[in-house]
């Protein structure tokens, strides 16, 4: 994954201290295209935007989604996945076009989203703008988390399936052991610092992934219940453990917006047949479609990873859990790119941009996000409350309330359609991204507290 969607490089910022003239005046040049001035080295077709859009959406997300079922029920987990999946969508569109907006007004080809929210508040209603100093830092922050909270998901993830095979095989270990024995490889696959160097691994576990998706089918089809054995719709106090665990499916919000910066066409992106639609369209079936069969085959045994659910005696389940324990690992030096890219290259790197152990320095911090995300996983070794924790706190604002807050200070005064329609939109999804931000994370948090008494 690619940071230049979601943190603000140094280049970024410089060009958030250009885009004012001297006496403070935005410069507007309505035929000023940003698409036309982007200069990316190996910009994407179409199609490889879509495969990059899929791949990046096919993790443990997808392995999750029996369990959401479980709290939602089968009837109510298939529509509000399809729901949740047009919100996502649709908060991507505006995330995207509202980026566009400022981009043209400001003669800037590219703009990461911490600088488009601050360059938002800074020209929008005058109740926000008091916001706007705080805005790359507020952003960053909830990068930083849900990035962390993916790397603490993946420790998890990778650390229980392999003790089930340590435990059938060998004997029975703590899964908090096994968390331990990971943390010197994990420190090790941070060590690397160029992205082109993990491309190959990256491919390699994109193909593990889908192999592995493939063969779980294989169990899942086989002999499954008859659908009246399981609930239509769960109860109610159950649902915000779903909502967190599909938008944490769903929402990869710094990878499109660094797909679609890399494009050669961007503008066949958006559009009712554009690149996004069509690759979310895929996604939402193929999560739901996981979801119900998943749920229909193990009912209330679903576990935060259907990989769990597997015999633990058959050959080819064991592998299923070998092929997706490397991937995973794999994946995790990606993830952990980010937060270390973002927390090195915005915020520290200037700092010893001139000391001799520069390099000792990033370095500590790879390690400490390592050990951070350790202790973390360590702590709570829960994974499918992890995932719902982290979906519902970070990905209800990034997803969700800032891209309506940005749209309404690109649009602010006088651009909000008739009756101030647009502002009445958005305020809905601000208040639907607070509510779920509040409950999706009360309610993880509650279960995480209950599941250690």
């Amino acid at each position: 994954m690619s940071s230049s969607g979601g943190s603000p490089s140094k280049k970024g910022t410089n060009v958030d201290m250009q885009i004012f003239a001297s006496n403070g005046n935005t410069i507007v040049d309505e035929s000023y295209d940003p698409h036309l001035h982007r200069n990316r080295p190996h910009p994407t077709t179409n199609f490889e935007t879509l495969v990059h859009l899929l791949k990046g959406s096919l993790g443990t997300g997808i392995l999750a989604m029996p369990q959401a079922f479980y709290n939602a029920g089968y009837i109510s987990g298939v529509v509000n996945t399809v729901l949740i999946g047009i919100l996502c969508t649709y908060c991507l569109h505006v995330l995207v076009q509202a980026q566009y907006a400022l981009c043209k007004r400001h003669r800037v080809p590219i703009l990461t989203y911490p600088i488009s929210m601050k360059i938002a508040l800074e020209e929008g209603p005058q109740c926000l703008r008091c916001f706007a100093p705080y805005a790359v830092v507020i952003v960053d922050g909830f990068m930083i988390i849900y990035q962390l909270g993916i790397c603490c998901v993946y420790i998890v993830f990778v650390a229980t399936n392999i003790k089930q095979l340590v435990d059938y095989y060998w004997l029975e270990l703590d899964v908090k052991i096994h968390c331990l024995i990971l943390l010197v490889p994990l420190i090790g696959i941070n060590m690397i610092r160029n992205l082109k160097v993990l491309a190959p691994f990256s491919t390699l576990a994109n193909l593990i992934t889908f192999v592995g998706i493939g063969l779980i089918l294989v169990y899942v089809l086989d002999d499954i219940p008859p659908i009246s054995e399981r609930e239509a719709i769960a109860e109610v106090g159950k649902f915000p453990l779903f909502f967190g665990t599909t938008l944490f499916a769903l929402e990869a919000v710094g990878v499109i917006i660094a797909l679609e910066n890399n494009m050669a066409t961007p503008k066949s992106f958006g559009g009712s047949c554009g690149v996004l639609n069509v690759g979310m369209i895929a996604i939402v079936i193929l999560y739901a479609g996981m979801g119900f069969l998943g749920y229909l085959k193990y009912g209330a045994e679903s576990a935060g990873s259907i990989t769990l659910n597997l015999p633990q005696e058959d050959i080819m389940s064991q592998s299923i859990r070998i092929l997706f324990a490397v991937a995973i690992f794999i994946s995790y030096g990606l993830q952990c790119y980010v937060p270390v890219d973002i927390i090195w290259n915005v915020y520290l790197v200037e700092k010893y941009r001139d000391s001799n152990n520069k390099l000792v320095y990033e370095m500590l911090v790879r390690i400490v996000v390592v050990i951070t995300t350790f202790l973390l996983a360590v702590a709570i070794p829960r994974l499918g409350l992890f995932i719902s924790l982290f979906g519902a706190f970070c990905l209800s604002a990034l997803g969700i309330a800032f891209p309506a807050i940005m749209e309404i200070c690109v649009l602010w005064p006088d651009k909000l359609g008739p009756g101030k329609i647009t502002l009445w939109k958005d305020i809905v999804l601000i208040i639907f991204g607070i509510i779920g931000l509040v409950a999706g994370t009360y309610t993880s948090v509650r279960d995480i507290i209950l599941s250690f008494m």
